[in-house]
């Protein structure tokens, strides 16, 4: 069974930086791809960075385009979400999650995505 832990969320003053993890783990994930959304309260979970686990291609919203990096360690099962120049909008929960990457080479919706973790809190005061 496939598992998604994340961390490294926390409080920022805007303009800071935040480094998140995703451990995953059960299977390898050869062909697989990773994503990173955020969600606020009465919103649906938006897209923000997908990575494909073998090459290491990347795709970002565009909101987060020069300021967030999205990476992976295939070693360690772990992918990063590098965040710099914080903004207060950037304020969300942020989930990890994992795709076959059988539906879209970047899923970008939700529902293309398998397994999720709990999520983990940003915050970025103004």
């Amino acid at each position: 069974q496939v598992q998604v832990v994340e961390s490294g969320g926390g409080l920022v003053q805007a303009g800071g930086s935040l480094r998140l993890s995703c451990a995953a783990s059960g299977r390898t994930f050869s062909g697989y791809a990773m994503g990173w959304f955020r969600q606020t309260p009465g919103k649906e979970r938006e897209f923000v960075a997908v990575i494909r686990w073998s090459g290491g291609n990347t795709y970002y919203v565009d909101s987060v385009k020069g300021r967030f990096t999205i990476s992976r360690d295939n070693a360690k099962n772990t992918a990063y979400l590098q965040m710099n120049s914080l903004k207060p909008e950037d304020t969300a929960v942020y989930y990890c999650a994992i795709s076959s990457g059988r539906s879209a080479y970047f899923p970008m919706r939700a529902a293309d995505y398998d397994s999720w973790g709990q999520g983990t809190q940003v915050t970025v005061s103004s």
